[in-house]
């Protein structure tokens, strides 16, 4: 039968899918909305089926803070195309906005959360999967209760959100501390809060660096003393454009393969283990410095850290908690 205009838009309307989708769907069902609605549905579910192993690398990222509680969330899909479409970006917000409503602890709770039209959170993103033909999912799903909790966009561009929890009102610093979360991308709150496992890996990289720099002063203060030009013993590659270029012979290659073999192993074998500790402890305070968030210098005024920038508006001002979820690769 022939679908009027009217009807392919009230259909587009309530569904979302394009004007030629909507006008099959009535078709097939002799112009029964309701009917129309389910067909319409029904393919968006097995679209969406066929793309599940897609990469998405791609979406958009809200964030918003109600009644106590903020969040945030990311609805990922493939293209910046998609991912910048009115609807997609209104699906987000509508999902966001029944995660804020009910306070939801976790992604698994808001995929099981009704939306207003009384289709369910993760149906409702298998149909916008299918419509626009791209995997879709959602991910990184953020949460702070409490108050004094500020948000941010980064540029508006729903790529990069951010929150953090004050100890106290303070919308400026919010703000600021905020947009540092996002420029600097914190690894923790404090040294206190830097995960043990996340300590003891730095730690190991701390002294296996420091050990492999008091290595290399000993080869290269070795390869000085017996006269031997730096840039040639640096690398094998090196060793043989000497060769040649006629700068050494392979008997002198030779000798500084081994050089360098020998004062390596001696090297090795008698480390000072005090001092490697020492240098890699100063290692690891520069670790904290710059991942930890109250330590990291003020992105606002680098003669200050992030601490002693909330300490100038109140002395007992400081960060409580903070959250960062970003579509960007880092």
């Amino acid at each position: 039968m022939a679908v009027s205009i009217a009807e392919i838009q009230k259909l587009r309307k309530l569904t979302g899918a394009g004007l030629a989708d909507c006008k099959k769907a009535l078709t097939e069902a002799d112009g029964n909305i309701e009917k129309a609605i389910e067909l319409v549905r029904e393919r968006g579910l097995a679209i969406a089926a066929k793309r599940s192993d897609r990469e998405t690398s791609n979406g958009c990222v809200l964030v918003d803070y109600k009644n106590g509680f903020g969040a945030m969330i990311a609805l990922k899909c493939e293209t910046d195309f998609v991912a910048n479409g009115a609807d997609y970006i209104k699906l987000t917000q509508d999902i966001l906005d029944a995660a804020l409503a009910v306070k939801a602890k976790s992604l698994d709770e808001v995929k099981e959360l009704t939306l207003a039209d009384g289709t369910k959170v993760a149906d409702a993103v298998k149909l916008r999967s299918g419509i626009t033909g791209e995997k879709m999912e959602l991910d990184g799903y953020n949460y702070l209760e409490g108050d004094n909790i500020y948000c941010y966009n980064h540029m508006n561009r729903n790529m990069l959100c951010t929150m953090v929890q004050l100890s106290a009102p303070a919308e400026e610093q919010g703000h600021q501390v905020a947009m540092q979360v996002a420029a600097m991308n914190p690894v923790a709150l404090d040294e206190a809060s830097v995960p043990a496992k996340v300590k003891e890996e730095e730690f190991a990289v701390a002294v296996q660096k420091t050990k492999e720099e008091q290595i290399e002063k000993a080869v290269a203060a070795a390869i000085k003393k017996a006269g031997y030009n730096a840039y040639i013993a640096e690398s094998e590659e090196h060793l043989e454009e000497g060769i040649r270029k006629g700068n050494i012979t392979e008997a002198d290659a030779e000798a500084i393969r081994t050089l360098k073999k020998e004062t390596a192993e001696q090297k090795s074998a008698n480390l000072p283990e005090q001092m490697i500790q020492n240098i890699a402890n100063g290692r690891m305070a520069k670790f904290y410095k710059e991942n930890c968030l109250v330590n990291q210098e003020f992105i606002g005024d680098s003669k200050v850290t992030v601490s002693e920038y909330l300490k100038q508006t109140g002395k007992d001002l400081t960060v409580i908690a903070f959250k960062r979820f970003t579509l960007r690769a880092e």
